[in-house]
């Protein structure tokens, strides 16, 4: 007798991918997880892992910040799960975030930001520099004030990777297809690998990067994917010598980037933006952007030692919303992809809402903002 097809096949192994399975196996469901490289290798082994919806809001993105604030209240109940699950420590830590502000334009540029997200319903304190360098005794004397979002909190993605496959491969109603080679949707709904053809019950596109590039033969059906690569280097730091005391407490942000610790005392300093298409090189000039905002926030992690260099591609769509929930254009099609920046932080969330899909219910989160149907053809013309 053949073996039932699984319920559930999820496209792409990240961690919005793995959540979703983790969910739904969690549900009953039976699931197939199938992922064109190593699980876990692509923009989830390069994220910085900040919990910052606060930090990062954005007067123009209001369904976001809801999203992102959504989102991080379920991410103690999501981490303790995790942990009790597996035995790993996810590296949640409630420490809060400073954007600090290196000359009078930005300065002035958060005291701004400061009344907006008020209005947002997400307030911050404003600090003055000696304020700022109290909470953090490595910030340049030269900056010139910031804020202090003390609900952004921070999680280590690759432990959060590590704790997600662990709890997959101990399922026993998961199966995990690493090196599938390119993952690719059919319109009668069945995906397509470097290995063959794999049926299920429903099918979660959550590719990231390449989620457009899967998709492509529904185009003619009226369904859009615009997911697009957006390249972001950057840095992981340790300290030089054994025993060094760690360089900052919480996380730092700055116009153009950010610095994450974690608590054996690595800094992740990130990133850059850029469109270069699939790209994924480290270059010269990236670094260098990257050293430079180094030396004028935090001028003593100069003195850190370089652990590793890496570029990643985030899964940009065009209101840097994702697109979360059933497809109704597309019976069968579950969408867990386009998340820009906020991988890490929409992981509960897009679990959440997916999940409840592939079960015929509704999460709270879902919604016309992250609707996978909102660029489609017939969509945009009403």
């Amino acid at each position: 007798m053949s073996s039932p097809l699984p319920d559930v096949a999820v496209l792409g192994a990240g961690v919005a991918g793995l959540a979703v399975a983790w969910r739904a196996a969690r549900d009953g469901a039976r699931v197939v997880v199938l992922e064109r490289g190593a699980a876990g290798a692509a923009a989830s082994h390069v994220a910085a892992g900040m919990l910052a919806p606060v930090a990062e809001a954005d007067a123009g993105e209001r369904a976001l910040l809801a999203l992102g604030l959504d989102s991080a209240r379920r991410w103690p109940a999501f981490a303790r799960e995790l942990q009790d699950a597996t035995g790993v420590d996810v590296g949640y830590r409630e420490t809060g975030t400073l954007v600090v502000a290196r000359d009078r334009d930005a300065a002035e540029a958060n005291v701004r930001e400061a009344a907006i997200r008020a209005e947002l319903g997400a307030p911050v304190a404003s600090l003055l520099p000696s304020q700022a360098r109290r909470m953090e005794p490595a910030l340049a004397p030269t900056i010139r004030g910031a804020l202090h979002a003390p609900d952004d909190h921070v999680v280590d993605p690759r432990a959060v990777v590590a704790a997600l496959l662990a709890a997959l491969r101990a399922h026993p109603a998961v199966e995990l297809r690493e090196h599938a080679g390119d993952l690719v949707l059919r319109t009668d709904g069945a995906a397509v690998t470097g290995v063959g053809e794999v049926r299920a019950g429903a099918t979660v596109l959550a590719a990231g990067a390449w989620s457009a590039a899967a998709a492509a033969p529904l185009r003619d059906h009226g369904v859009r994917v615009p997911v697009r690569p957006v390249k972001g280097q950057l840095l992981r730091l340790h300290p030089a010598r054994a025993g060094e005391p760690p360089l900052l407490q919480r996380v730092v942000r700055f116009d153009s980037g950010y610095l994450v610790p974690r608590e054996d005392g690595t800094v992740i300093l990130g990133a850059t933006m850029e469109e270069q298409g699939f790209d994924t090189q480290v270059t010269a000039l990236g670094l260098h952007e990257l050293l430079r905002d180094l030396h004028e926030v935090v001028p003593g992690g100069l003195e850190l030692a370089v652990a590793e260099t890496v570029a990643g591609l985030r899964p940009g769509t065009p209101d840097n919303t994702p697109l979360l929930g059933a497809h109704p254009h597309a019976p069968g099609l579950h969408l867990a992809t386009g998340h820009h920046r906020g991988g890490v932080l929409l992981a509960p969330v897009t679990a959440d809402v997916v999940a409840a899909g592939l079960r015929g219910a509704t999460d709270p989160a879902a919604g016309p903002a992250v609707a996978p149907e909102r660029f489609d053809p017939a969509s945009v013309a009403a």
